[in-house]
């Protein structure tokens, strides 16, 4: 396999393919051969000459779903925060189940270790040890704060026992240590189950040289191909190798590539961004003018019901009110095979958002509300950029802390390019704290179903500020549907389910369903 000339001085990525088809080429055959059989199913056939060829030129020709059908599960440890949110989790076909740093205490000496030596080298990891040891410090800090909110909310968990130890010590110590891992940095492992079909772990290779961390993701992916090739050799005989990575260049123009620092074209981009936000996380920069009358007139379609018979304002409520549509009220997503729900896809809001890394690693995982995010090289000013939680600034101690764990941060990274070293291994350094700054669509379904779920109190609380704000300003456009953009609590009391909270031992502690949106708030 190539790419094995330049590795990581951390440990090496571990990639094992653990579960798969048991033929999974010769699969790919037998359903490329019943489209065309007069005869019923065609059973995997065996791969001569004839079969060989018919593989290879529906492959050339982009007859793609074939390979759709087999699926592979790895587990990857060793990998960083940084490849998963620009290269793993930034498409929607792809099933993960990872480590989380809300839940999971970070370890020491857990992160991603470029190729770098002398002085350069002892920068990286001096300033790698050190956001360690701020995160250790904040959780200390935060503690207090924490446990003042959740006492507030939980008066009698004080004493009540889990397991020998009581559960509300547990909660607090995992509600600051998620506030802490702000100043931790993108290099941090993880590890993972992550699921894929044949045709995206060929896409992977194609591409694997293109984004944030090209490395990475060439010795990762490369690892991945070789143990599916391990597993069924068939596949070299489709497989492309990668593509250079694109120059992204402007005619007469200098590369505008995306591991390029300009700090000053970056300057001039984020305050242009941030000032057009005007003080939101997110901010709704386009919706479809008739939005309500398109969805009133889907659900007419559906229900074959004329306007005289159906208003737009009787279709609105029938699809979106729980109490007409029930489904809304099921854990189980079931709007995209019920036929009246389908109805939702037609209005469609795009916003202009920025988050933190960390709460965008979370927010990328609604793979049906897509976004262009950035080449985050690209958006580099050079001067500390960052989100800071809410629960930091009431504590000025915390907040101080902080606030000097980000100047070190950039500080660290300044020293790195200012002694030659790519964009691509200096920016490992950078928190979770970094602002992200994005567009990201969504049709009405799909936004439906994101609100359920991060209007919840217990989401992360940057995404469920974000939907807040979202929930709010589609109201002001779009009232008829904007009513309706609640959390699962509140779509559940409208649709008579019970429990009232599908949460249970890990319910909030605040009643959401009695409050209106522009009520809403949280500490933690």
């Amino acid at each position: 396999m190539p790419f094995l000339g330049t590795m990581f001085l951390s440990a090496a990525p571990e990639v094992k393919l653990v579960r798969a088809f048991q033929e999974p080429f010769r699969n790919a055959v037998a359903t490329a051969r019943t489209c065309y059989s007069g005869s019923g199913i065609i059973a995997d056939p065996e791969l001569d000459e004839r079969t060989t060829r018919i593989a290879q030129s529906i492959y050339a020709a982009g007859h793609h779903t074939t390979l759709q059908h087999a699926h592979f599960q790895f587990t990857l440890a060793n990998v960083s925060r940084h490849f998963l949110w620009s290269f793993l989790h930034s498409h929607p076909f792809y099933n993960s189940e990872q480590v989380s740093q809300r839940y999971v205490r970070v370890k020491p000496e857990t992160f991603a270790v470029p190729p770098l030596e002398g002085r350069c080298l002892d920068i990286y990891l001096e300033a790698v040890r050190r956001q360690q040891q701020r995160y250790e410090a904040l959780i200390t800090l935060l503690e207090p704060l924490v446990a003042e909110a959740y006492y507030g909310i939980f008066p009698a968990r004080r004493k009540r026992p889990r397991n020998n130890v009581p559960r509300a010590q547990r909660d607090v110590r995992k509600k600051a240590q998620e506030m802490a891992r702000y100043v931790l940095p993108v290099a941090t492992f993880a590890y993972l189950y992550h699921t894929v079909s044949g045709i995206t772990l060929l896409r992977y290779y194609r591409l694997c040289q293109e984004g944030d961390c090209p490395l990475e993701q060439r010795l990762v992916v490369g690892a991945m191909v070789e143990e599916l090739l391990n597993f069924d050799p068939n596949y070299r005989l489709i497989l492309e190798e990668p593509l250079e990575a694109l120059p992204y260049e402007e005619p007469g123009a200098a590369s505008l590539g995306p591991r390029r620092i300009d700090c000053q074209r970056a300057r001039e981009f984020t305050a242009e961004f941030d000032a057009a936000l005007g003080g939101l996380c997110s901010r709704l920069i386009d919706a479809k003018p008739e939005n309500e009358p398109i969805l009133a007139d889907a659900v007419r379609g559906v229900l074959g019901l004329s306007r005289g018979r159906l208003s737009d304002d009787a279709a609105i409520a029938l699809v979106l009110d729980p109490a007409r549509n029930p489904i809304l009220g099921e854990t189980l997503n079931l709007t995209t095979l019920s036929k009246l729900s389908r109805a939702l896809s037609h209005p469609s809001y795009t916003f202009r958002k920025k988050l933190s890394h960390t709460a965008d690693s979370q927010n990328q995982r609604h793979r049906m509300t897509p976004a262009s995010r950035p080449c985050l090289a690209a958006h580099f000013t050079g001067e500390p950029d960052y989100v800071t939680p809410p629960l930091v600034r009431r504590d000025a101690a915390a907040a101080d802390l902080y606030r000097t764990s980000m100047e070190e941060s950039w500080q660290a990274m300044r020293q790195l390019l200012d002694a030659g070293t790519p964009a691509e291994f200096a920016l490992y350094l950078l928190p979770n704290a970094t602002a992200v700054r994005f567009t990201e669509s969504a049709d009405l379904l799909n936004l439906h179903h994101k609100h359920a779920m991060r209007l919840c109190y217990n989401a992360q609380e940057e995404i469920w500020q974000a939907s807040v704000e979202e929930a709010r300003q589609i109201s002001q456009v779009n009232p008829r549907i904007g009513r309706y953009l609640l959390p699962p609590c509140t779509l559940r009391v409208m649709a008579k389910t019970r429990p009232i909270c599908p949460e249970g031992d890990r319910f909030c502690g605040v009643k959401v369903w009695s409050l209106k949106l522009d009520d809403y708030q949280r500490v933690i």
